[in-house]
C-alpha cells in the first residue's frame, strides 16, 4: 500500500508526498515516490502506479537501469566498426549527438515527441541554426543507431519513435532531405579563379598546384577527398583509368574501389604531374578546400563549391552526347538516380574545345612543398 504524507514548507504551503513499498518474502524489492501540492492528485496517482505495477513483470520493468543514448551511440560505434570502419562524416555526427541533452536521455524515454524537439532545437540559434537538411542527416544517423538498439542489445526503444518525427516535421512542412544543387560554374568564374590560383603559384611556387587539382576535378568528375587518396599504382594506362578507392556509396564505403576511366583532359594533366611519391595529387584534402573558399571569397564569387566542379564534368559528358553507361564509367556511380542529381544541362556540345585555360593548366610547373612532402613520407611510414 502507498502512504501519503504531508510536509510543510517554508513558505506555509503543504505538499504531498506518496510513497509506495512493495515487498515480496518480506524483502523490499520496489520502491518509488512522488510529489504533488494537492492531496487528491497524489492518491490518485498512488492508486494508478499500484495498479500498474500489479501487472506480469513490471515491477521488473520499471527497477530495470536504463542506458543513455550516448551510450548506444558509443557501442554501436564500438561493435559496426569491428565490421567495417564507418566514415568521418557519420563517425562525427554522432560523437556530437552524444555530448548534446538528447544523449543523456534513457533509451525508454526516447519517443517521437523528444526528437522532433531535437529536430526543432537543431534548427534554432541555439542548437546551431542548421538547415532543415543537416537536422535530417542528425536523425538518419540516429535513427541508424536506434534501428538495431533493440534487437541487437535488447534496450527499451520505441521502433515506431523516429519515423513518427519524420512523419510530424514534415506536417510541420520541414523539407529534411538534401537540396539538390544546381550550380554550374560560368567559363567566366573558372578564369577567375584560374588567374588567382596562377597568381599564387607565381609568388609562392611550392603551395598546391590548384590549376592542376581544379582541372582534375573538373574533367575527371572526381571528388575532392578522392582525388588526394590516388596513387600512382592505382593508374590503368593501357586502359586510361585510376582506381577510385573507397568511393562514397550509400550503405558502403570503405572497401568500395572502383575503376573509372579518365577523359583525354583529365588524362592529360594526370600525366603532366611529376612522380616523386606515391600520391598523384600529394595533398590536405582541407587545405584545398581552404584555398577554393578563399580564392572564391576574394573574387566574390557567389555559392560557388568545390564539389560544383563535379557536376560541371558529369553535365559536361552529357552535353558531348556521351550515353548514361560511358558517363557512369568516368563518374563511377552505379544508378541514374544517383547520377541524376549531377546532371544540370546547359545545351549541347562541349564548350571546353579550346578552352585556354587547359592549356596553362598542363604547362603549369609542379614544385612540392614541404607539407607536400611530409604528406609522401607518411604514406611511406604507414605502410
Amino acid at each position: 500500500m502507498a502512504t501519503i504524507r504531508a510536509r510543510k514548507l517554508a513558505d506555509g504551503t503543504v505538499s504531498y508526498t506518496a510513497q509506495i513499498r512493495i515487498k515480496r518474502d518480506g524483502v523490499q524489492v520496489y520502491q518509488e515516490s512522488q510529489t504533488f501540492a494537492r492531496k487528491q492528485a497524489a492518491q490518485a496517482w498512488a492508486r494508478k502506479r499500484e495498479s500498474e505495477l500489479d501487472q506480469p513483470g513490471a515491477i521488473e520493468r520499471a527497477s530495470r537501469q536504463g542506458v543513455t543514448v550516448k551510450e548506444m551511440i558509443d557501442q554501436y560505434l564500438l561493435e559496426v566498426e569491428k565490421a567495417r570502419p564507418l566514415g568521418k562524416t557519420k563517425k562525427a555526427t554522432l560523437e556530437a549527438i552524444g555530448k548534446m541533452d538528447i544523449g543523456k536521455l534513457n533509451d525508454t524515454d526516447v519517443t517521437t515527441q523528444c526528437l522532433v524537439d531535437f529536430a526543432l532545437w537543431r534548427m534554432s540559434g541555439e542548437g546551431g541554426g542548421v538547415q532543415p537538411q543537416t537536422a535530417g542527416n542528425d536523425l538518419a544517423h540516429l535513427g541508424a543507431v536506434l534501428a538495431i538498439a533493440k534487437d541487437a542489445w535488447g534496450y527499451q526503444v520505441d521502433p515506431l519513435a523516429m519515423g513518427g518525427a519524420r512523419r510530424v516535421l514534415r506536417k510541420l512542412g520541414y523539407n529534411l532531405k538534401s537540396r539538390e544543387r544546381d550550380r554550374r560554374p560560368t567559363l567566366d568564374e573558372l578564369g577567375k579563379v584560374l588567374a588567382h590560383f596562377q597568381s599564387m603559384q607565381g609568388r609562392r611556387p611550392t603551395v598546391i598546384n590548384m590549376l592542376k587539382v581544379v582541372g582534375f576535378a573538373l574533367f575527371s568528375t572526381r571528388r575532392l577527398d578522392e582525388i588526394t587518396r590516388i596513387q600512382w599504382s592505382d593508374v590503368d594506362e593501357p586502359g586510361q583509368r585510376v582506381l577510385v578507392r573507397d568511393m562514397k556509396n550509400p550503405g558502403q564505403k570503405i572497401g568500395n574501389d572502383v575503376w573509372c576511366y579518365l577523359p583525354d583532359e583529365a588524362w592529360q594533366i594526370l600525366q603532366s604531374m611529376p612522380k616523386a611519391g606515391d600520391d598523384i595529387f600529394p595533398y590536405s584534402p582541407e587545405s584545398i578546400s581552404t584555398s577554393w573558399a578563399r580564392a572564391c571569397k576574394f573574387l566574390e564569387i557567389v555559392d560557388l563549391h568545390f564539389h560544383d566542379l563535379r557536376h560541371e564534368g558529369v553535365s559536361r559528358l552529357f552535353e558531348m552526347d556521351w550515353d548514361i553507361p560511358r558517363v557512369a564509367s568516368v563518374s563511377g556511380h552505379r544508378d541514374w538516380n544517383s547520377m541524376r542529381r549531377y546532371t544540370h544541362l546547359r545545351g549541347k556540345g562541349d564548350r571546353y574545345v579550346g578552352w585556354e585555360w587547359h592549356g596553362r593548366i598542363l604547362r603549369a610547373p609542379v614544385q612540392l612543398g614541404a607539407a607536400s612532402e611530409k604528406r609522401l613520407k607518411r604514406r611511406v611510414l604507414s605502410r
